[in-house]
């Protein structure tokens, strides 16, 4: 069998040198093009270089959209605005895609899925493993405790990351919220502060924190009267991210067209 042909978009970041060396030490794979926004200072760059490696005689492009022509999948880890764009190109170039993006907001999921008539699309809050197994819990506890248990979820990211809620802690609430047959945008609560009142019952409650260097911890509390259920995930490393994102690529090809996300390349479906 051919090498599926993978290609990176946003591959300069600290994720997309992840993604090189992952895709470089994984067998079936080829690495066939990467591409960062015009301008960025590494453009023209061997990616093997640029990753810390051997040289891989790809060089670091400007031009997504080549990317796209190039691959079998492109995987993505960029952000909201460019994410929407790169559908937009996958489904023209009938290239399937996998996206880690967080952030997206309504209109852009609504984006997505249209691009996903057209290709098969891997869209994860997270790319671990382990995280997804945690979200397959959650619905599972969710659904077995029912609304007198309340739900809170915690979570801890570095002093960078530019969202909160994490995407990862809004998908532990959208399992929760399905676990018990309700849209979270009806139940969530999405920060506390001043005299709020008692907790309303059946609410999924959010709390973020930001410090340090941590790479991501979730922490997902079933607190009943007289007993308190916690499942916790921590990452210690984000090439976990990477690993599952080239495993949802390896998956991923070849696939009917949809919107798939990482229970479906794990087999977590019931």
């Amino acid at each position: 069998m051919s090498a599926v042909k993978i290609g990176l978009v946003g591959a300069g970041g600290r994720m997309g040198r992840m993604l090189i060396e992952e895709v470089s030490a994984t067998e079936g794979v080829a690495l066939a093009a990467a591409a960062e926004r015009p301008g960025y200072e590494a453009i023209g760059q061997d990616l093997g270089t640029l990753a810390g490696l051997k040289p891989l005689g790809v060089k670091l492009g400007a031009e997504p959209e080549a990317v796209f022509k190039a691959s079998d999948v492109v995987i993505d880890f960029t952000v909201p605005k460019a994410t929407v764009a790169h559908a937009a190109m996958a489904a023209k170039h009938k290239t399937a895609l996998v996206i880690g993006t967080t952030g997206l907001e309504a209109a852009d999921a609504a984006k997505l899925r249209a691009a996903g008539k057209d290709i098969p699309i891997v869209w994860a809050p997270n790319m671990s493993m382990g995280v997804n197994v945690l979200m397959a819990l959650v619905e599972r506890v969710a659904k077995t405790l029912g609304p007198d248990y309340d739900i809170e979820i915690l979570e801890m990211h570095h002093r960078h990351k530019i969202d909160a809620p994490s995407g990862t802690a809004l998908g532990l609430g959208e399992a929760a919220a399905k676990g018990r047959g309700v849209a979270l945008d009806k139940v969530a609560a999405r920060g506390r502060d001043g005299i709020t009142g008692a907790r309303q019952k059946g609410a999924i409650g959010f709390a973020s924190l930001r410090g340090g260097d941590v790479v991501g911890d979730h922490y997902v509390t079933f607190a009943g009267e007289g007993e308190r259920l916690e499942l916790v995930h921590k990452a210690s490393s984000r090439r976990i991210y990477s690993r599952g994102a080239v495993r949802a690529a390896l998956w991923v090809k070849g696939r009917k067209p949809g919107v798939y996300d990482m229970a479906d390349v794990l087999g977590l479906r019931d």
